[in-house]
């Protein structure tokens, strides 16, 4: 069974501590998702980490080699399906086979962070988790190691920690976190007790909480030690950590296989955030400012990390022909790259064009696609998806 973490008091928490070393630090990089809000382009056959939006790289090819200058190789893992790990190995040749760790069906973030932790144990009981997305824009890259140098210190005296983002704007589209009092500077940043969590909120609920000063919004990135994250999933989704439980003990037995999958299927599906995060105790918050960070969580965003034309505009296909046309995104399919797409007059649209489909929709209502994703899986249109 595994060693339970004991809770540090909160007046131990920003107390002096040395720089702590990274040699027992991980990066668990989340790429299983489908990335609906970028349909028609994402699929489920080709997510959104697989798709070379901002650059000639995959959104994953990047998570994974802006962490190399942090973390070796060895130390980089990676959660998502084995029917996404294939390809995926080739976007990141340099990660070992064995770093890549296959659920055999979704059942949330919640599940799929435990079984990097049942992994992770395995290899190192001292191990500080360091739980990424594959799919994040990130422009300043050096200030986010210094980030992660900082949150792994905060760690490893006992909090769960997660980086929050500086708001910007009222977002409706990200969570929030409140923050509570000081706990002093660790790698030179000051960190704070989280007060609660606030999923997305209305347009009200979020001008209030830019207009308080002590909100970030959750990026979705945390760090902790294995010990205490398993604690956390001991007390709070016990039926969960017996499963990890069973898993840990058969991982590297001829019977792994099968233990695996006979528990899989029966964990309920859940997210880290709602399972473990909201109703712990000892949460920390490193409000992280000047990373460039997005989530490229919808056609929109887009315009928030890639360079637009004079007209505002972001033609993302080399056969696009404009006549007077305005902040609209316009996206052709890679495998017809010579059709031809004209735009005339029109302002605030997003027209992603796949071969199959085509999208046409307000850049106002770019959000609403998973509403499109919904009604194509009643009508059975599944060849769509």
């Amino acid at each position: 069974m595994w060693a339970v973490w004991p809770m540090w008091p909160l007046a131990n928490w920003g107390l002096p501590m040395a720089k702590p070393s990274m040699q027992h630090a991980y990066a668990v990089i989340m790429a299983g998702g489908g990335g609906t809000r970028l349909w028609p382009l994402s699929r489920q056959s080709r997510p959104k980490q697989m798709l070379t939006l901002i650059e000639e790289r995959s959104l994953f090819q990047i998570a994974v080699q802006r962490l190399q200058a942090l973390l070796p190789p060895e130390r980089i893992l990676v959660v998502t399906s084995q029917q996404q790990a294939d390809e995926l190995k080739t976007h990141a040749p340099e990660l070992p086979a064995e770093n890549y760790i296959l659920e055999p069906q979704p059942r949330g973030t919640a599940a799929a962070i435990g079984l990097a932790a049942a992994a992770l144990g395995q290899r190192d009981p001292q191990a500080v988790m360091i739980v990424l997305t594959a799919d994040h824009y990130i422009g300043n890259e050096s200030g986010f190691h210094r980030y992660l140098e900082a949150a792994v210190e905060l760690a490893q005296a006992g909090p769960l920690v997660t980086l929050g983002i500086e708001p910007t704007f009222a977002a409706t589209q990200y969570g929030y976190i409140q923050m509570g009092a000081s706990l002093g500077e660790f790698s030179g940043y000051v960190a704070h007790q989280v007060k609660r969590f606030k999923e997305k909120p209305n347009v009200e609920e979020a001008e209030a909480m830019l207009a308080s000063g002590d909100h970030v919004w959750n990026s979705g990135m945390f760090i902790w030690t294995i010990e205490r994250i398993l604690q956390e999933f001991a007390e709070q989704m016990p039926d969960l950590h017996t499963t990890l439980q069973k898993v840990s003990a058969a991982w590297g037995t001829p019977q792994f296989d099968e233990v695996i999958a006979h528990e899989w299927p029966r964990i309920a599906a859940q997210t880290i955030d709602y399972g473990v995060m909201e109703h712990a105790t000892n949460v920390a918050v490193i409000p992280a400012k000047e990373l460039a960070w997005n989530d490229v969580g919808s056609w929109t965003s887009l315009f928030d990390v890639l360079p637009a034309d004079a007209n505002g505009n972001l033609a993302l296909h080399p056969y696009h022909h404009d006549l007077d046309s305005h902040n609209s995104l316009i996206h052709g399919a890679s495998n017809t790259p010579e059709r031809l797409i004209v735009t005339v007059g029109v302002k605030d649209l997003v027209v992603v064009d796949t071969g199959d489909v085509l999208l046409i929709c307000s850049r106002e209502r770019a959000q609403d696609v998973r509403q499109v994703i919904e009604a194509l899986k009643e009508k059975g249109l599944q060849r769509y998806l």
